[in-house]
């Protein structure tokens, strides 16, 4: 690669399919990891669950295991109200995992490396959150940025904090992923750099390729976990953040 960042440039694939203002619109890389996903993941949980079988297969296993992960986190996190919301947060959850561990194929596009894909997300969900509050609650939702028993003094400082802390929140479930799944992928492409530029240098230093090859292997095992993780984290942090529009303080 010429650059680190060559890895998550977004390129069109074909011509542009149309023009919108003059600019013009076109299926890429992205757009194509993004239905990859999206087609996985409706496979696994559609086609391993029809047989619906007694005594599960081992696709039929894994699906239902992520369905009962997701729904015991919604219910320890969220609480008995969010268990509505299922369906959202399991999609979030299974899309955000699957766009991660395709992110680490060979000469593919981790899309959630991407922060705009993933503050659409966080903003979809966010509107889900507000509406969400305002349905249950009327105006009382804005009593969320009002901390029960503060000191009125304290008040207007406290509900400024608050509010600003709920604003942030989009940005910060997509900073977080998206940190992590790009660094993790900029640390492979260093580790497998140094193992190809020992492999060419002289026969001294050959055998040291051994070293960053290793650190590489251990690095590609933590990053199909933190694949996992992330995803668990986003859909975690979404359950939250969905209780306190239902519940309130």
């Amino acid at each position: 690669m010429a650059s680190l960042l060559e890895e998550f440039e977004i390129h069109s694939i074909g011509a542009p399919l149309f023009t919108v203002a003059g600019h013009p619109i076109a299926f890429t890389n992205s757009a194509l990891f993004m239905l990859i996903a999206v087609t996985a993941s409706t496979l696994l949980m559609v086609v391993a669950m029809r047989p619906r079988a007694l005594v599960p297969g081992r696709w039929q296993m894994a699906a239902e295991t992520l369905y009962n992960l997701v729904g015991d986190m919604i219910q320890a996190a969220g609480g008995e109200k969010a268990k509505g919301f299922f369906p959202l947060i399991f999609s979030i959850f299974v899309f955000v995992l699957f766009s991660n561990l395709f992110g680490m194929l060979p000469h593919s596009l981790a899309v959630t490396s991407h922060i705009m894909i993933n503050f659409s997300i966080a903003v979809f969900l966010f509107l889900v959150i507000t509406i969400t509050g305002f349905v249950k609650h009327g105006f009382h939702f804005f009593h969320l940025f009002a901390p029960k028993g503060a000191p009125k003094a304290m008040l207007p400082f406290l509900i400024l904090v608050e509010f600003f802390s709920f604003i942030v929140r989009p940005f910060s479930l997509s900073i977080r992923l998206f940190a992590n799944m790009l660094a993790g992928h900029i640390l492979l492409q260093v580790f497998a750099g140094m193992t190809i530029t020992l492999l060419a240098a002289a026969w001294a230093l050959k055998p040291l390729f051994l070293l960053p090859l290793v650190v590489n292997i251990g690095i590609t095992g933590f990053e199909f976990f933190v694949a996992f993780l992330q995803a668990y984290i986003y859909a975690i942090l979404s359950a939250v953040y969905l209780r306190d529009a239902i519940e309130m303080h």
